[in-house]
């Protein structure tokens, strides 16, 4: 390269990517609290610490993947690992995020199926009722922020409606996410604009187009290759979900118990997805545990496939939109269509608390009881929610 564009390049991407997969190593292993937590290690690592970036930059990449698509925390993890050391940095970023939590998550799911244990199992059952709690407490914390106002807490009612009373839950949800975009555009004219701040990571538009292109592509195309095998199946299943999940962390639950269906036993999903609870690092790592629990294609290859096609989207997504962010973020239709699409997101977690996780998660008065302990721990007490669920899979054991 040229010595302008050798010296562009030392400017945006300073770091090595063996540097960033040693700085984000030690939060896979210890980033628990889910997105919002994740947030805020993030910065006191990379802002505060190695001071990587600056609070304007940091809070434009934040800005950006809250925007997209996708598990919000770990694109924030992706950008700043691109930020520091280019591709390769994006890589190791999401690689050592991702990592531990994945493995966690598989040997789970592979542990379930060599012990073969029951769906009545008491230990289970309070995994399953530990997610009841963690759910709603999402749920709340969600409402409060997205659906606030008369409007898009109408927005939310709605697709929550829509959501539990069309037959074909995959429909029903894809509608309400453009249905809430749509009525995004009818809110009013007080969406908050956006502040300005400092140039994200410089990347190629026409890469950026490419990867625009692919994550469309692939939108398209997985279904026409899902019925050449169950991996290429499992692969579309879960691609779909990280490609149109708004919001991130619990929101993806709906999604994937939709696609899941069929491959994976509700009883099964439950209990991963309370186990998740207690994991460190994305809880997109679920997919994980869903692929090696799948069938007829599952294990550790069931595994892997899962988890790349989880994080796929998102990370295509992050390549796509980032050279183009900033004259994005500007356009208040593009603020609104978000803020509907938010709001709808919200009425898909409220359908998804009362089917599958209430109605499968909660089979006795004493695993109600266990929930609204759980709650109560999550809620009031600010309990972090890997100890809850580990208490409620021991009470569960005790008393269920």
């Amino acid at each position: 390269m040229d010595g302008q564009n050798a010296d562009l390049h030392r400017a945006t991407h300073p770091g090595s990517a063996a540097e960033v997969f040693r700085a984000f190593l030690p939060l896979g292993f210890t980033a628990f609290g889910g997105p919002v937590a994740h947030l805020g290690f993030f910065r006191t690592q990379f802002v505060e610490r190695r001071r990587w970036l600056s609070d304007a930059a940091y809070a434009d990449l934040v800005a950006l993947c809250q925007f997209l698509p996708g598990p919000a925390s770990s694109q924030v993890g992706m950008a700043l690992g691109l930020r520091r050391a280019g591709y390769l940095g994006m890589l190791a970023a999401w690689t050592a995020f991702t990592l531990p939590s994945a493995v966690a998550m598989a040997a789970f799911g592979l542990l379930l199926g060599i012990a073969q244990v029951g769906e009545g199992a008491a230990w289970l059952l309070g995994l399953k009722a530990a997610a009841v709690a963690v759910v709603a407490n999402a749920l709340l914390g969600m409402a409060g922020s997205l659906a606030a106002t008369r409007a898009t807490a109408t927005i939310a009612a709605l697709a929550a409606v829509i959501v539990l009373l069309v037959p074909d839950r995959v429909a029903g949800q894809l509608a309400v996410i453009v249905l809430g975009g749509f009525a995004g555009l009818l809110l009013p004219a007080d969406v908050p604009a956006a502040e300005p701040s400092a140039p994200v990571a410089r990347t190629s538009r026409t890469f950026a187009l490419i990867c625009l292109a692919a994550f469309f592509l692939l939108l398209f195309v997985l279904p026409l290759a899902a019925p050449l095998g169950p991996a290429a199946d499992l692969f579309d299943r879960i691609y779909r979900a990280g490609a149109l999940v708004f919001g991130g962390g619990h929101v993806v639950l709906p999604l994937l118990e939709s696609e899941m269906r069929g491959m994976v036993g509700e009883s099964d999903f439950l209990a991963g997805y309370g186990a998740a609870q207690a994991m460190p690092g994305p809880l997109f790592t679920f997919a994980a545990y869903l692929g090696s629990v799948a069938t007829p294609f599952g294990g550790v290859a069931g595994a892997t496939v899962a988890l790349v096609a989880i994080f796929l989207p998102g990370a295509l997504l992050v390549l796509g939109v980032l050279p183009f962010w900033e004259a994005l973020r500007r356009r208040t239709l593009a603020r609104r269509v978000l803020a509907g699409v938010n709001a709808a997101v919200v009425g898909l977690l409220a359908a998804a608390f009362y089917d599958p996780v209430f109605l499968r998660g909660i089979g006795s008065a004493a695993a109600l009881c266990l929930a609204i302990g759980a709650f109560v721990a999550l809620r009031q007490w600010n309990a972090p929610p890997w100890a809850v669920v580990i208490a409620s899979g021991a009470i569960g054991a005790a008393i269920l």
